[in-house]
Formats: C-alpha cells, structure tokens, sequence
C-alpha cells in the first residue's frame, strides 16, 4: 500500500498539468507551421478537459502533493474558458428561436427529418447539403408552417417570417469549380425589426499525413466575415456549418464579428459520437442565450437548436 501524501511525488504530473494549463490559456501561441498543428488543437480545445481529469486521477493514485496542486491550475482555466457552458439555460427573455442543421447529402428519410426540427417550433430553419432530389421533400413538409423560404445551391432558409432582399453569398474559395454554391443572405421581418440571416456551409477540412488542411475553409470563412462586415442591417444571424468550432482561429474573420452562445456545448458531429461544434448559430447586435442539440435524423450531424434574444444582454 503506498505511503501518505508526498509533494516529492509526481513532479512529471505536475509538469503535465502546467503544460495543459499553458495550452488552455495560451492555444493562439500554439504557430499553424506545417501541419497546422494550432487549429488542430483548437478543434477539440474543450476535450483537455479529459485530460485535466485524467491527471487528477493520476495525482490521487500517486498520492502526489505536487500534481494535486498542480492539476487545480489546467481545471481553474478550463472551468473560466468552458465551465459558463455548462450552466443551466437562462430564463430570460427569447424572441426567436432557430435551428440550424447539415442534414447530410445522403439522408435516407428527408421528410422525417423536417418533421424532427419542426418538432422544435423554431421561427427559422436553416439547412445545409439540400440535394436536388431531396428539396422538394423537405420543402413539401416545411411549406405550411414556413411560407417564405429561400434557397442557393445546396443551402436553405425557411421563416415562418417574411423574407425580402434575399442574394447569393459570394463564399466560393479559388480553386473550387463555379458550381459550389454554398451561402445566402435574407433580411428577415421579424415581430420585433427587421435583421439579416445569413446561411452558410463552408468547405470541409481534411486531417491527414500532412496535419490538418483547412485552407478552403479559412478562405471561405475571410470572405464570409468580409460579408458580415459590409452587412447594412444592424443585427445578424448566422446558421451554418462553419466546419470548426468557434475557437478555431481559422474562423475568426467570422467569431471576431459575431458572439457565441452563452450556454451550451451542443456537440453536433459526428452524430454517431459527438466530439465538436462545428453547426454554429451566432449573432451581431443580438444574443444567442443557449444552443442545444436535437435528437438525430438521417444525417451525420446533429440538429442544433438556439435561442436568440434580438437585442443585447
């Protein structure tokens, strides 16, 4: 049986928690050279919450003093960055509610998975990775609850709320053929003014020999936040699979310009095993109170469901 407590124990542990620690605190230092390695690390950034665990466990087996003390600093960090997620969803004023969701290219059942996010009773229906096939599925189930819609390309917007100046997102990276059409931009007469949604699917990031590539995707996403910047309209939605998670600094022409929600991990991929949020709901000149999942459908993503109060905190 080991001995009581020893603060000469476990220093290798210690020096592991202050290296979390440091890479919580300090992931924007970690350089994207070859490989990429800092978006990399950003992608999962909520998961050194495991490993802050994982240490902890470790220091009460070794009954090491040092890593014990250690450990508190990576927890202190991920509970100031993530631990406000956690919390309970706001009872505060909601004047709309979206939902944002990939329904994935191959989804077998279209028409149950329009039922699914109706179920929600959202005032706005984002939705990414429409097929000309599926399209009249989903717009048959969707029409009567959500008479004006818009659709560019394999991206969709249905709104129980009338849609005007509706265009196509100039989102298209360079290299990528002249058919990729992704992106839309609508005013929204809302019942409390008028606010631009925009949809937006960027392209996907691809983790192999060569680290992680998301070269089309942090292009697709300086031209997005260059939209949202030149945005006339006070306040802006955004719904997409933005394909990162918003502390990917590969998105930040986007997050820069646009707040997060205020509770909510809502792990929408894969839907299978949830590891990230990479369907995101933000706003400008708005607050996005809480983003949850919804159950899932025919796709490799989850539902995500938001609660926006149009106006500030």
């Amino acid at each position: 049986m080991r001995g009581g407590w020893s603060w000469r124990r476990g220093r290798a542990l210690a020096g592991c928690a202050v290296l979390t620690a440091g890479l919580l605190a300090f992931h924007s230092a970690v350089p994207d050279a070859a490989g990429r390695p800092g978006s990399l690390l950003e992608a999962f950034l909520p998961w050194l919450g495991a490993a802050v665990l994982a240490l902890a466990a470790l220091a009460l087996w070794r009954r090491s003093a040092a890593a014990a003390a250690a450990v508190a600093l990576p927890a202190a960090v991920w509970a100031y960055l993530f631990g406000g997620l956690l919390l309970p969803a706001e009872r505060a004023e909601t004047d709309i509610v979206t939902v944002q969701h990939n329904v994935g290219d191959e989804n077998p059942d279209p028409e149950g998975t329009a039922r699914a996010l109706v179920a929600a009773q959202p005032g706005l229906i984002a939705l990414e990775e429409l097929t000309p096939a599926a399209l009249p599925a989903y717009a048959s189930v969707l029409a009567a609850g959500y008479p004006h819609h818009a659709v560019e390309g394999t991206v969709g917007l249905w709104s129980a709320y009338p849609l005007t100046d509706v265009r196509r997102l100039a989102i298209r990276p360079r290299g990528i053929g002249e058919d990729w059409n992704r992106g839309l931009r609508a005013s929204v007469r809302t019942p409390h003014g008028e606010i631009a949604v925009y949809v937006a699917h960027l392209p996907s990031v691809r983790l192999g020999p060569r680290g992680f590539d998301s070269r089309f995707r942090d292009e697709s996403a300086g031209l997005l936040g260059a939209a949202v910047a030149a945005e006339r309209l006070d306040t802006v939605v955004l719904l997409g699979d933005l394909n990162g998670t918003v502390d990917d600094r590969g998105l930040a022409p986007v997050t820069s310009r646009l707040d997060a929600p205020r509770r909510g991990l809502a792990f929408s991929w894969p839907a299978a095993f949830p590891v990230a949020r990479i369907d995101q709901v933000l706003a400008r000149s708005a607050t996005v109170r809480d983003v949850r999942t919804l159950p899932a459908t025919g796709s490799d993503h989850l539902p995500v469901a938001a609660r926006i109060h149009l106006g500030p905190p």
